[in-house]
C-alpha cells in the first residue's frame, strides 16, 4: 500500500518550515563535520590514549565506512516507514555517539562510541534532502536545498579549520561533546516543529541487498584502510578486499531480482540524476585531496602556525555559506544546470591556483584560490542537490537522498584514502626511496608531491566540467 499525501496543503507545516529547514540543516552540519574534524586532532587523540597514529586513523575511518554502509539502507527505509521518523531516531544515535566519544577511556571504547554516532548520522544524511524536498515548494526548493547543500560542505571542509580553533583552548573530548548541546536544541527544534509522516509506502524490505552492500562497504573499504598500515600483499587485507568484490557482485545481482530493491538501477537512467551523483562524488573526492595536503603546505612549507592555518581554512567555508542560498534562489529561477557548470569551472580555476603555488609563491596566490573554491562550492552544491532530487518520483525522494548522501560520503572516503598515498608515492618517485612523511631538509619534494596531487584533482575537475557542460549544451541544442 502506497500513501502520497503532501506538507504543501499543510498551512501549519509551510508556516514552520523553515525551522525545519535549521533542525535538518544542524544535524547534516554535524554529522558531515565528525567526518573530518577529528582528523587535526589524532596526534593528541593518540597520545592520550596511548596507541599509534595508524591505530588513532581508525577514529576517522571507522565513522566513514559504518556511514557508507547504512546510508542507502536507512534512505531506503525511510521511504517505506517514513523520513522523519528515521530523522528522529538518527538524531538520538548521534546525540549518544557524540557524549559517548568524548570520554578518554580506551580506543575500543572510542570505535564503539563513533559506530553509534556514524549510525545516528547515516540515519540523518539519507532522510534531510527527502524531508526538505517534500516541506519545500518547488519555488522555494532548490533555495532550501542549497542551504541544505551549505551545511554538507561546510562540515565537509570547515573540520580542519574548526577543529584547530577547538584544540586550541581546550581537549580533544570537545570535539565531540559540541555536537551533544547543539543537538539537543536541533532535537528540540525539530521535536516542536516537524510534522508527522504522511508520505510512506508500506512493501518488504530488501534484507538481502541491503546485508551484501554493507558487507561490501565495510570488508572492501576496511581493506584499504588496512592494506595502507599492513601492505596490500597481508593475507588478511587480500582476504576483506576479495569479499567486498565478491559481495558487491552478488549486491548487483540480487538487486536486479528483487521485487522491491534497496538500489533502483532504473535511476541512473536519467542523466540529471547520474550526472550530477558522479559529479558530486568526483568533487568530493578533491576536497579531500585539498583537506589532507594543505596543513602540509601551510604549517610545514610555509611555516604558519596552526592557529594561522585553521584561519585561513575558515575563509572556504565562510564564502561557501554566504554563496550557496544565493545560487540555490537564483537556479529557483532560471534552472540549476547553468549554475552548476559555473560552480564546476570555478572549482576548476581554483586547482589550478594550488598547482602554481610553491616554496616562494606570494601567499595571496593561495588565500586567493581559497576564495574561489568556496564559491565554487557554494554555487555548484545547491543546484546540483536540486538537480537529483527534482529528477525522482515522489516515491524515491528517501533512496534519492541517500544516494545523493552517499556519493558524497564516498568522495570523502575515497579522498581520504588515497591522497597520502598518492602524495607520498609522487614524492617517494621524486627522491628515489620510500618516503611517508614531510621531509624537512627538502621541502622542493613535498611540493614536487603536492603538485602531482594537484594536477589529479584538476583532470578531476576538467572531467565534471567537460559532463555539466555536454549536459547544459546538449539540452540547450
Amino acid at each position: 500500500m502506497t500513501q502520497n499525501l503532501s506538507y504543501q496543503a499543510d498551512h501549519k507545516v509551510q508556516q514552520n518550515r523553515w525551522w525545519i529547514l535549521v533542525a535538518v540543516g544542524l544535524f547534516t552540519f554535524m554529522s558531515t563535520l565528525d567526518g573530518t574534524i577529528v582528523n587535526i586532532a589524532l596526534p593528541v587523540i593518540s597520545n592520550d590514549l596511548r596507541i599509534s597514529m595508524s591505530q588513532s586513523e581508525w577514529v576517522v575511518s571507522l565513522y566513514l565506512i559504518v556511514v557508507c554502509s547504512f546510508i542507502l539502507f536507512f534512505g531506503k527505509l525511510s521511504d517505506l516507514h517514513g523520513k522523519i521518523k528515521i530523522f528522529r531516531c538518527g538524531a538520538i544515535f548521534f546525540i549518544a555517539g557524540s557524549l559517548l566519544s568524548g570520554f578518554k577511556v580506551n580506543l575500543l571504547f572510542l570505535l564503539v562510541a563513533r559506530a553509534v554516532q556514524a549510525f545516528g548520522a547515516a540515519m540523518t544524511m539519507a532522510t534531510n534532502n527527502g524531508i526538505i524536498t517534500e516541506i519545500f515548494p518547488q519555488t522555494e526548493r532548490g533555495k532550501a536545498l542549497g542551504t541544505i547543500g551549505s551545511f554538507v560542505a561546510l562540515g565537509s571542509i570547515a573540520g580542519p579549520g574548526l577543529g584547530g580553533v577547538i584544540l586550541a583552548r581546550l581537549s580533544w573530548s570537545y570535539i565531540f561533546w559540541l555536537n551533544v548541546p547543539v543537538g539537543i536544541i536541533a532535537a528540540i527544534i525539530g521535536a516542536i516543529f516537524l510534522p508527522q509522516d504522511i508520505t510512506f509506502t508500506r512493501a518488504p524490505l530488501d534484507r538481502r541487498g541491503s546485508f551484501a552492500f554493507a558487507l561490501g562497504m565495510i570488508t572492501l573499504f576496511g581493506g584499504i584502510f588496512l592494506g595502507q598500515q599492513l601492505g596490500f600483499t597481508a593475507v588478511p587485507v587480500l582476504v576483506m578486499l576479495i569479499i567486498g568484490v565478491i559481495s558487491f557482485v552478488c549486491f548487483v545481482l540480487i538487486e536486479r531480482q528483487a521485487a522491491n530493491p534497496l538500489l533502483q538501477f532504473s535511476l541512473f537512467k536519467n542523466p540529471d540524476f547520474s550526472v550530477s551523483l558522479l559529479c558530486a562524488l568526483l568533487i568530493f573526492i578533491t576536497n579531500f585531496f585539498f583537506n589532507v595536503v594543505t596543513p602540509f603546505y601551510l604549517e610545514n612549507a610555509r611555516h604558519l602556525a596552526t592557529s594561522q592555518t585553521g584561519l585561513l581554512l575558515m575563509i572556504l567555508p565562510i564564502v561557501q555559506l554566504f554563496t550557496a542560498p544565493v545560487a540555490g534562489t537564483i537556479s529557483d529561477k532560471i534552472g540549476p544546470k547553468l549554475i552548476t557548470f559555473i560552480g564546476l569551472v570555478l572549482l576548476l580555476i581554483s586547482q589550478i591556483g594550488y598547482y602554481l603555488c610553491n616554496l616562494n609563491s606570494p601567499l595571496w596566490l593561495f588565500i586567493g584560490s581559497i576564495a574561489i573554491m568556496g564559491l565554487g562550492s557554494g554555487i555548484f552544491s545547491s543546484p546540483n542537490n536540486s538537480l537529483v532530487m527534482s529528477s525522482v518520483k515522489q516515491k524515491d525522494l528517501g533512496v534519492a537522498g541517500s544516494i545523493n548522501s552517499l556519493s558524497r560520503n564516498l568522495g570523502m572516503v575515497i579522498g581520504i584514502s588515497s591522497a597520502t598515498t598518492i602524495l607520498f608515492a609522487a614524492m617517494s618517485a621524486k627522491k628515489g626511496a620510500h618516503v611517508t612523511g614531510y621531509l624537512p631538509q627538502q621541502p622542493e619534494i613535498f611540493i614536487y608531491g603536492m603538485h602531482f596531487v594537484f594536477l589529479i584533482s584538476i583532470i578531476i575537475c576538467l572531467v565534471t566540467v567537460l559532463l555539466s557542460g555536454w549536459r547544459l549544451f546538449k539540452k540547450q541544442a
